[in-house]
Parts: C-alpha cells; sequence; structure tokens
C-alpha cells in the first residue's frame, strides 16, 4: 500500500470534522487544525435494535438478515445492514508486516534494546509508536487510506482496535506509549473517519470511555465487558450506542446472566473466539 502524502491527508481532515473537534483532545496535541474553519458533518450511528453479528473471521449473511455487522476492511459490507469497518490503528495486520518493516520500522515500537515490540497475544501484530506528532502523521499517512477506502466501500462506519496499547506496553522492556500519545492519535483518525463520512467507535479499553466520547467517537464496540465487570464503562457514556461481544471460552456466568445484565449493551452477542463462520464446527452465534 503506498503511503499517502502527509499534505494531501492534512487538507482532508481540514475539510470537515462532527462536533468541536479540540474538546478533550489532550493538551499539546491539538496540532494545526483551526476549530473555526471546519465543518459540522452529520454521521449516522448504528440501529441499537435488530440483528447484530461480529464477523472478523469470516464475512456471511444470517437467517433474517442483518441489521448492524462488523466486517474486517477487507471484508464487503452486507447490503441493507449498518456496516462497521474493522480497522486496527494501533498495531499492525498480520501478514501486512513488508509495509511497515519496508521504510516505515521508525513508525513502530521499539523497547530499550532497539528490539520491535509484538503483541504477546497476537505474535505477527508489531506494536505502532505514536509518541511524536511526526510519527502519528507517518502513521495516518498509512492507515488513513484504509478508513477512506471504508467509506469508498459503502461502509457506514469504522472501529478503530487495540486504542488499549497504552495500559500493555508500559514496561521500560519495552518502551513506553502515553495515554495522550496513543489519544492524539486516535483524535486524527476520529477527524478523517468524519472527515470522510462516517462514524467511529470506540474499540475496548474501559477505562478512557469518558475521555475517548470527548475526544470525539460516536460510539463503542466492547469485547468481554460483562466478563470483566465493565458494561457501565460504556453504557454509561455511549448510552444505547454500544455494541458488546462475549466469547464463549469466557463467559464466567453464562449467556443468560449476560443478557439479564442491566448495563448490557442493547445488542449483546455471544461468538467463539475466532469468529469463524457458520459452516465451522467451532461457530457459535447466540444475541440477548
Amino acid at each position: 500500500m503506498p503511503q499517502l502524502l502527509v499534505a494531501a491527508l492534512v487538507a482532508l481532515t481540514l475539510t470537515a470534522c462532527q462536533g468541536t473537534p479540540d474538546a478533550g483532545r489532550p493538551a499539546g496535541h491539538e496540532g494545526d487544525q483551526d476549530a473555526a474553519s471546519l465543518t459540522v458533518v452529520d454521521v449516522a450511528l448504528p440501529p441499537t435494535t435488530g440483528q447484530f453479528d461480529y464477523q472478523l473471521g469470516a464475512a456471511y449473511e444470517l437467517d433474517g438478515g442483518l441489521d448492524v455487522v462488523v466486517r474486517d476492511a477487507t471484508a464487503e459490507p452486507a447490503a441493507g445492514a449498518y456496516d462497521v469497518c474493522y480497522v486496527n490503528g494501533f498495531q499492525t495486520q498480520p501478514g501486512e508486516a513488508d509495509l511497515w518493516l519496508d521504510g516505515n520500522e521508525d513508525l513502530l515500537l521499539h523497547d530499550d534494546a532497539g528490539e520491535l515490540v509484538v503483541d504477546p497475544d497476537w505474535p505477527d501484530e508489531y506494536v505502532l509508536d505514536p509518541s511524536t506528532e511526526a510519527k502519528r502523521d507517518g502513521i495516518v499517512g498509512i492507515l488513513g487510506q484504509v478508513i477512506t477506502g471504508c467509506a469508498d466501500a459503502g461502509f457506514d462506519a469504522v472501529e478503530i482496535d487495540n486504542l488499549d496499547t497504552w495500559t500493555r506496553f508500559i514496561a521500560p522492556s519495552t518502551g513506553l506509549i502515553e495515554r495522550e500519545d496513543a489519544l492524539a492519535l486516535a483524535g486524527s483518525y476520529i477527524d478523517l473517519a468524519h472527515a470522510s463520512g462516517l462514524a467511529i467507535g470506540q474499540k475496548n479499553a474501559a477505562e478512557a470511555t469518558t475521555a475517548a466520547r470527548a475526544l470525539g467517537f460516536d460510539f463503542a464496540v466492547t469485547e468481554e465487558c460483562a466478563a470483566y465487570s465493565e458494561c457501565a464503562s460504556y453504557t454509561d457514556v455511549y448510552g444505547e450506542h454500544v455494541l458488546q461481544i462475549e466469547y464463549t471460552d469466557n463467559l464466567p456466568e453464562g449467556f443468560d446472566a449476560v443478557c439479564a445484565d442491566p448495563d448490557r449493551a442493547p445488542l449483546t452477542i455471544l461468538r467463539d473466539r475466532d469468529l469463524v463462520g457458520p459452516d465451522d464446527a467451532a461457530y457459535a452465534y447466540e444475541q440477548c
């Protein structure tokens, strides 16, 4: 994927955004944007009723159709549904290492020994380094094309994964990601999504819902908030505009208890961990 010229990207993000873009932005990371020059853009939020599915492992139709669905940026949106496009905004995607290692390695997090940092749970994903404005511009120069590609493909929204890298890569041996730097990068994604006519969802990071909402995220996508007793952190901030996914391998009280929880999202589903399709024996799907 060729790198987008930063100048062109800045020009695009200055054309439009939603609301007051600098509300809640970390101090010192406002960049050169003049809020008075930005145009308010309305974006459509996900429905809070109907059939929802989370289809990152395989894209398929459900009996009765889909009302809200999350699919990978490489998949086609589902006809007639509210389509959310998955974008890994803070780590690299499996199979795309060359995109970053060939001329963009400075945008990846390095530990104190100068070695690249990988996610131990996803060892084929490198962690991005949002520590400077120049690095954030470089990251958005690459991933911004994925976001605009989601809009071109007909998606209604994007969800940006791994916002919570600053909570997981803080030990000196793995380098340091500052919370305000992660939020500054998130702010750039928000501006670009809104400029492209897309709503944008906060993915996980229960400890940052208030800051993320103030930053400009429109809705939330949460995995396993019931398993970790975090659902109120999302619904108290985003109201009904939360998409909740629980997994069969981490369900302490059973799915009936999840559905009975007053803090759960209106659209709550149970899925298999690998998000496989219905033809796979490991497939699991239930909705409250």
